[in-house]
């Protein structure tokens, strides 16, 4: 088995909410990464997806998209972004997940070799950007998160390592140390975090290499051509 990720698929729920406006790169987006997909990974393959997978507002709106990413090849593992608005009770979604599909809301899933564990993240304070008191209150509601996750995953994977999905970035490249990478790095067994949400310009703030043992990925499909990203390999 190989581990890809790709992040933010923004797919249509259902409206006609074309991506092109966002610049000509987004025109016809999901072909794109639908063809990439088919020509790299095999069905033995297992896929991470960090968030803001489609705009649909409520779940029937957004089970046609997650079909058609049902019908690409391989296991795929989903975890919540901050446009997962369809986003409802854990257990209404996982009964409408195509087969072969798994969604983490905060807990851990088994890959064999590696457990994978998955929450949302948020905003961190930085010295130049404090946050607002509400969002105060969800970052420490998602380091609080991170944490659960992170002990599922330890319960489960009875010692081996640990890959984490988050959709927001747990750290940025010019803020090495946050509330989030305090936590990962607490934890011995995390091998590797891959995340999204970061686009266009922001991009060039992601951090993308390793950090205190850990590797980060940014894999915001903008951000990778539009082409499923391997990871945990030693040329990614």
């Amino acid at each position: 088995m190989r581990l890809f990720a790709i992040g933010d698929l923004h797919m249509s729920g259902g409206d006609d909410k074309p991506m092109d406006v966002f610049g000509p790169q987004w025109d016809r987006h999901f072909l794109r990464i639908s063809e990439n997909w088919r020509r790299v990974v095999s069905p033995e393959d297992t896929v991470l997806i960090p968030g803001d997978i489609s705009w649909a507002m409520q779940l029937e709106n957004a089970i046609p998209d997650l079909e058609e990413i049902g019908k690409l090849p391989g296991r795929k593992i989903l975890c919540k972004g901050n446009h997962e608005y369809w986003w409802s009770s854990i257990s209404r979604i996982r009964a409408a997940l195509p087969e072969g599909m798994t969604a983490l809301q905060f807990d851990a899933a088994d890959l064999g070799d590696y457990v994978v564990c998955g929450t949302r993240g948020w905003m961190f304070p930085t010295e130049k950007a404090p946050l607002a008191p509400q969002d105060e209150k969800i970052c420490a509601r998602e380091a609080q998160r991170l944490s659960m996750a992170l002990d599922a995953a330890d319960r489960l994977g009875k010692g081996r390592p640990v890959i984490v999905m988050t959709h927001y970035p747990p750290l940025l490249d010019s803020d090495r140390d946050t509330v989030f990478t305090r936590i990962l790095e607490g934890n011995p067994r995390v091998k590797a975090v891959v995340y999204g949400h970061l686009h266009g310009a922001a991009l060039a703030n992601a951090f993308d290499g390793e950090k205190e043992r850990i590797r980060y990925y940014a894999v915001p499909c903008d951000g990778i051509d539009f082409c499923p990203r391997e990871i945990m390999t030693g040329n990614s």
